[in-house]
């Protein structure tokens, strides 16, 4: 006999089903996810949380007519297996499989793609406007959780819901986590809120009333709830000062409370917000024991929840405990994150400086900011930022930092690929937007012991410095007792090649050292004298070294984990351009869009990343040269021959 689940193909099925079959089908989805992703990985524990939620959404709205945003999206797994994408799911977050955030492109019930936090309620207002200037009578519904008002963006878009649209419902989805356990005032706010033992009333009794009284039992557990909470700092008063009408807290998994809720809010005329209460991690032990693991995960054994051992450190784990050792020896390194002390290893931190460690929330432009303040009055702050998150700080960094020439060091964990996350969470532009900025020196280690040497140098300057380093496990180099300090702007020329001729000279930046010398090695197999460089930084660049292979010349192969445009390689190609040399120049890197999903491997050897792939265009740029030089020999003897 089929389960409830396989009889969902489409988003009209699931409003077929009987109200007595909604708490199974729940079941079912947990199962099925607690399943599929301990062989694929993902966000285990916010989809966990948002079962009931999100199958009240579709058997009340319409979608794709009904657009549905979520914050961040990630939580969006549900979504995808009621919208007719259930066979495709075991391909999740796999190479050519579903992408494990909304994405546009995938279907037409992801309204908005999504992949950073804070977006969800301002996408909606678009969409809401949109319908209103075009007669539309369809609903808007963004979904936000309680970390998402942490964010910035989250408060401009409160601000503008109700003077720019008449109807839209905001849905917050209260778990007190984003990855870490939530931070700050706002965090403290709802939690104060829901702990509240008239709200613990007024949330267990909510369920009778909508059975005695259907849909106006929701105006009036609201307004009871006003009344109950008089002289308590009442959650409606910051969403009502900002025009939105508050309904809740209720159950966030209680499924008929849902629909009888959601069916009236359908019917109101004017914008409303909703405050649900989840439990992110709900029916797998494990998800609620482990939230931080939970969250996003690679496979695990579904019975236990175990992950296999790690191998290697990672770069995250060695940036941290380096930070920790230069923090002994300097009282005034303080470490920044915005919501992510375990992504970034900063938990690591925490324990042994927890004066000196600051969460400040999903608010990256606040956390740099905070940092520019932190090293105006003589403290060094550090902050430990995603590549792909830093960019949403990019007026910050260059007009509160790098002009005020102010030493922030920005340690930019992720750059390059991080292969399952896809397009939202690739390092891959960070290069390009900082090295356009004056004063900032940018830098990236090859392996975990320069990374070290990179982070004690960087605590050195006096302005504002970043240092890249990918995501995963380090080299596995030996390292130093103690971190060393390298001359600014100095590359480390790792192979000479011929000190008469060098025919390649290879310049890698971070991690593309180990596979230049694989190239190398390869090139002088075959007869050619190859040179290999460790750029170590990209501003500012070492210009003597490129000029010393340039005149010698040497075809230059540039290599970087980074976009082409505006990357390492064309900063080598700007500086032969100043210094008025002609070099042929290969630049090995990612091309001019955005990248999918996928295997990092996989991806590398499909767009070219690889040693093999270097050679093989390195190889076919001499034995051009070799051909030209030989025209050229054979016609300036011909012409002596005739001139004779």
């Amino acid at each position: 006999m089929a389960s409830i689940l396989e009889t969902i193909n489409s988003a009209g099925d699931l409003k077929r089903l009987k109200m007595a079959d909604l708490e199974p089908l729940a079941a079912e989805i947990r199962a099925y996810l607690i399943q599929n992703l301990s062989r694929t990985g993902g966000h285990l524990g916010p989809n966990l949380g948002v079962v009931e939620l999100t199958i009240a959404l579709h058997r009340v709205f319409e979608t794709p007519t009904d657009k549905i945003t979520m914050d961040v999206s990630h939580q969006a797994y549900i979504h995808k297996l009621l919208t007719g994408r259930r066979e495709q799911f075991p391909t999740i977050r796999q190479p050519g499989g579903l992408n494990g955030f909304m994405l546009r492109t995938e279907s037409e019930h992801d309204a908005y793609g999504a992949g950073h936090a804070g977006t969800a309620l301002s996408a909606a207002l678009g969409m809401a406007v949109a319908r209103d200037l075009q007669g539309g009578t369809n609903h808007v519904i963004a979904v936000a959780g309680d970390a998402a008002f942490t964010n910035g963006i989250s408060y401009e878009a409160l601000n503008n819901i109700a003077s720019q649209t008449r109807r839209m419902i905001v849905i917050l989805n209260d778990n007190e986590w984003s990855i870490d356990r939530n931070v700050g005032a706002i965090a403290n706010y709802f939690h104060r809120i829901v702990t509240n033992e008239h709200y613990k009333h007024l949330h267990d009794s909510a369920a009778k009333l909508l059975q005695r009284l259907g849909g106006k039992a929701v105006r009036n557990v609201a307004r009871k709830a006003e009344e109950a909470a008089k002289g308590l700092l009442w959650p409606s008063m910051i969403f009502e000062e900002f025009g939105l009408t508050y309904y809740g807290p209720i159950d966030g998994h209680n499924i008929p409370l849902l629909i009888e809720t959601l069916e009236f809010l359908k019917r109101e005329d004017k914008p409303v917000l909703l405050h649900v209460l989840t439990q992110k991690g709900k029916g797998y032990q494990p998800a609620l024991d482990k939230q931080k693991k939970f969250h996003g995960l690679g496979p695990y054994d579904p019975e236990t929840g175990e992950t296999k051992p790690a191998g290697q450190v990672t770069y995250s784990e060695v940036f941290a405990h380096t930070l920790v050792e230069l923090a002994r020896e300097d009282e005034r390194v303080v470490a920044i994150t915005a919501a992510m002390p375990n992504g970034t290893g900063l938990d690591l931190f925490r324990p042994h400086h927890p004066k000196r460690y600051f969460d400040v929330g999903i608010a990256e432009e606040h956390a740099v900011i905070f940092a520019a303040g932190l090293a105006t009055q003589g403290m060094k702050p550090v902050c430990a930022i995603y590549s792909t998150f830093l960019q949403r700080a990019f007026d910050p960094i260059v007009h509160d930092v790098c002009l005020q020439k102010l030493p922030v060091v920005f340690c930019m964990d992720r750059a390059g690929l991080s292969g399952d996350d896809g397009p939202t969470h690739h390092g891959l532009f960070d290069i390009a937007y900082l090295r356009g900025i004056p004063e900032i020196v940018v830098m990236a280690p090859k392996d975990e012991d320069e990374l070290a040497d990179m982070m004690k140098t960087a605590l050195t300057l006096n302005g504002p410095s970043a240092i890249r380093y990918p995501r995963g496990t380090v080299v596995g180099v030996e390292r130093k007792p103690r971190p060393e300090l390298l001359p600014v702007g100095k590359a480390e020329v790792i192979r000479r090649g011929r000190a008469t001729r060098t025919d390649v000279a290879i310049f890698a930046l971070g991690p593309m050292v180990t596979m230049a010398e694989e190239v190398a090695v390869k090139l002088e197999s075959e007869g050619y004298s190859a040179a290999v460089v460790n750029a170590r930084f990209v501003k500012p660049l070492d210009k003597d070294v490129i000029r010393e292979y340039a005149s010698q010349g040497a075809v230059l192969l540039t290599m970087e984990d980074h976009a082409l445009m505006g990357g390492f390689g064309a900063a080598v190609l700007e500086a032969l351009d100043e210094m008025k040399l002609s070099a042929p120049v290969m630049r090995v890197g990612w091309p001019d869009q955005f990248i999918e999903h996928g295997k990092v491997d996989q991806l590398r050897q499909r767009y070219g990343l690889t040693a093999a792939a270097a050679l093989e265009r390195v190889k076919a740029a001499l034995i051009s040269r070799k051909t030209e030089r030989n025209t050229v020999a054979w016609s300036e003897s011909a012409q002596r021959r005739i001139a004779g």
